[in-house]
């Protein structure tokens, strides 16, 4: 059986519809594990953070275990308690994020220098954010790690300003494009990362012979490492983009990894994230 290893921050997610608010869990690694868990059942996947000992964290831990991934890997914190954040929609259905996180228990994962919980799995697939919370030494360790390790890994370079400095997250995205196996660049991400303009990222990605996909929004998906030239249907409705590059990634990663060709991947990843825009929320409702 194919194990992966999904790598982040596991939150609570309180989305702003007027006056109300509802509660949900959600976080950029474990939204692309949900979908690859509903895409291909059959793989297992694992989620790896730290949590805490309070009520929501243990709301999260069930979440998790009623979308079939695996807990067995995550760290609890007795005196820390998960991140939250708030979804803001503009009437277009383009999101704004409000976060409470600097006393997250993911903020302290692999801080003791151990990564031999990442040993034994197929793939290890990771986050710009996954990276951005940790502290700067421990993301050197982990990428060292990483490289020695033979371990398969996927990387997106999902960017969160507030998170780290431009620097670092040049230093560590540019590691990572250098070894990764599968590359899962988001086109807006990767200008603001490396203050490129549109034409030199395509340009810059297009010389690699790793394999992948940049995502570019609505035209839809660049095929990286292999020469795909397929048209992809726009989404019928836009409610919340929220989740729209995890989701990619999760169907994308479930078709990759059951066996399907690299078009039919970019196809599966798009067609999924077409659909999670139209409803509100990161991981919409089976």
């Amino acid at each position: 059986m194919t194990r992966v290893a999904c790598v982040g921050e596991a939150m609570i997610e309180m989305s702003l519809d007027g006056d109300i608010a509802a509660l949900a869990v959600a976080g950029d690694t474990l939204n692309t594990a949900v979908y690859l868990k509903r895409c291909a059942p059959k793989i297992e996947v694992d989620y790896i953070t730290q949590l805490g000992s309070d009520p929501f964290s243990k709301r999260i831990q069930s979440f998790m275990e009623s979308e079939g991934l695996g807990i067995s890997r995550i760290g609890i914190d007795p005196i820390a308690v998960p991140g939250l954040y708030a979804i803001t929609l503009s009437a277009e259905g383009e999101r704004s994020f409000t976060y409470w996180r600097s006393a997250s228990a993911a903020r302290k994962l692999f801080s003791d220098g151990d990564f031999s919980m990442l040993k034994g799995y197929d793939l290890v697939y990771l986050s710009g954010i996954s990276l951005a919370i940790l502290p700067h030494e421990v993301r050197l360790e982990l990428i060292a790690y990483l490289k020695a390790s033979g371990l398969r890994v996927a990387y997106d370079n999902n960017h969160r300003p507030r998170l780290w400095s431009v620097e670092d997250a040049r230093e560590v995205t540019a590691s990572f494009w250098s070894f990764a196996d599968i590359l899962l660049p988001s086109l807006d991400d990767e200008m603001a990362i490396f203050g490129e303009s549109e034409d030199e990222v395509r340009a810059r990605f297009s010389a690699t012979s790793r394999s992948g996909a940049m995502k570019c929004g609505e035209a839809g998906p660049v095929s990286l490492g292999q020469t795909i030239e397929q048209v992809y249907a726009r989404a019928s409705r836009v409610v919340d983009t929220t989740a729209a590059g995890d989701s990619f990634n999760g169907g994308y990663l479930a078709a990759r990894l059951t066996g399907h060709s690299q078009a039919d991947a970019l196809k599966a990843g798009h067609e999924l994230a077409s659909k999670v825009v139209g409803y509100r929320g990161a991981i919409i409702t089976k």
